[in-house]
């Protein structure tokens, strides 16, 4: 007897299945160009501010930090860094004076990151950036609270159901 996932998966192939895909793969497509247009729009930003003492990439690291006081490995787990390289742009921040590193109190082997007065700086950019993009996306943009609710909720359930796949091997 087959389990419900090997029938859904098998259904999914047949021909019927194809306007799903299509739908699929066009959402996948918009999230990563939506990624990368969001560093575009960043780098965009601190050019027009004449910074070049950070990228895109690592200015938004350090936004996602905040206040908060992480590890490497937080930082990916909990989101907050897309590349796979988090060591590399870690040691580059610190060396340019934009995060604080120290090893833990409790676990000499972990060393906890928090930002410098000058990451707070960038913090603030792409926080007064976000705001600006709130405050006009309706009128400039056409898209209503309404509109972020219901894609907030579609990219919530995606994100479950990738976390299952990859969880519970689907």
């Amino acid at each position: 007897m087959k389990s419900q996932a090997a029938r859904i998966v098998e259904s999914d192939t047949a021909p019927e299945a194809a306007p799903a895909t299509g739908s699929y793969l066009e959402a996948l497509h918009l999230v990563e160009r939506l990624h990368r247009r969001l560093l575009d729009v960043i780098k965009d930003e601190f050019e027009r501010r004449g910074r070049e003492d950070v990228n895109s990439v690592q200015a938004l690291l350090l936004y996602n930090i905040g206040d908060k006081e992480l590890t490497a490995s937080e930082l990916r787990s909990k989101g907050y860094y897309l590349g796979s390289n988090v060591s590399y742009n870690v040691k580059k921040l610190v060396e340019a004076g934009f995060l604080h590193h120290a090893r833990s109190k409790l676990d000499r082997r972990s060393v906890r990151i928090s930002l410098t007065n000058k990451g707070h700086e960038v913090h603030e950019i792409i926080r007064g950036l976000y705001e600006k993009h709130a405050r006009t996306i309706q009128p400039i943009g056409g898209i209503s609270t309404d509109d972020f609710g219901r894609l907030n909720t579609a990219l919530g359930r995606l994100e479950r159901f990738w976390t299952d796949q990859i969880r519970y091997k689907l």
